[in-house]
């Protein structure tokens, strides 16, 4: 995608455009600031642009480094056959970007939504550069089997379902409606998260995320989230952690916080009953101030 941006995103977005690529492909990143790297993992159907806000609270005492996956924000997006939209390779993608930006040690990691797979099944690849983690609603584990799958995923992953999303993006659409619940969001962050789902080749990602989610042995990655949940909840125990939740997640919701409080006794958690899955705009200074805190 052409990294030229309206000029409100790009006052929001004020960032040089950085590429690493793969396998033929163009991996879009950010990489502000000097210090301690900080590496934030985004979601579905996000981009690096969530975590705007937080890049520049940290910039001027951290290194802040964020991608956008494959099909996602401004990296490119390939069909099926140049590449494969499973959570392994997504892994995969991330260490390799990190490879190439010579990130060793004392990270701070801070994930959302399938960020929270994806980043932290690289960091159980390498615990020993793990200083510290933020976990911002979502998950490292199976689906608890007390939480009904939510209906709007279930539609997601229909026939009419893919063509909701990749013919009127209704999956970004509600997302940036239904996603915050203290307020909503501005025009510029609106746009901002819109921007690179423009059609329905640049939607691929956002269908094949929802399809990937694992919900039975035998799906493909199904073995891959068993692994990281395995992983995490051995080497990450005892690791600072700072959780921030928005109470009101319809998908991220209670039952995946108590997995997290049960893997994770010691971490620091701040519920926040009124906010949703955006919980960066939603909850914005609070988890700013909060961030910021934990950093120190």
């Amino acid at each position: 995608m052409n990294p030229t941006l309206p000029k409100d995103v790009k006052e929001a977005f004020p960032f040089q455009p950085r590429w690493f690529e793969r396998d033929g492909l163009r991996m879009h990143y950010v990489d502000e600031g000097a210090g301690d790297p900080v590496v934030m993992v985004h979601g579905n159907p996000t981009w690096s642009f969530y975590y705007r806000n937080v890049i520049q609270a940290l910039r001027g005492s951290h290194r802040c480094i964020a991608m956008d996956h494959i099909g996602m924000g401004l990296s490119d997006k390939p069909d099926d056959g140049q590449y494969d939209y499973r959570l392994a390779r997504r892994i995969g993608d991330l260490d390799a970007l990190m490879e190439h930006c010579g990130v060793k040690e004392n990270v701070t990691l801070i994930v959302h939504d399938w960020g929270g797979a994806i980043g932290l099944g690289w960091a159980a690849r390498h615990p020993e550069r793990i200083q510290r983690i933020v976990i911002l609603n979502t998950s490292a584990f199976h689906k608890p089997p007390e939480k009904p799958m939510p209906w709007t995923l279930r539609l997601s992953r229909t026939p009419l379902g893919a063509v909701m999303i990749r013919g009127f993006n209704a999956f970004c659409r509600y997302a940036v409606k239904h996603c915050v619940t203290r307020r909503p969001l501005d025009s510029t962050a609106r746009r901002g998260l819109l921007l690179p789902y423009d059609s329905w080749a640049n939607r691929i990602a956002v269908l094949r995320f929802v399809q990937d989610i694992p919900l039975w042995p035998g799906d493909p990655s199904y073995d891959t989230v068993s692994e990281v949940e395995r992983e995490v909840t051995k080497r990450f125990r005892a690791t600072p952690m700072l959780i921030c939740w928005g109470m009101r997640d319809f998908v991220f919701d209670h039952h995946f916080l108590k997995q997290f409080e049960c893997a994770f006794p010691l971490a620091q958690i701040h519920c926040f009953e009124d906010c949703g899955h955006y919980i960066l705009e939603d909850a914005q200074k609070e988890t700013l101030d909060l961030i910021e805190g934990f950093m120190r």
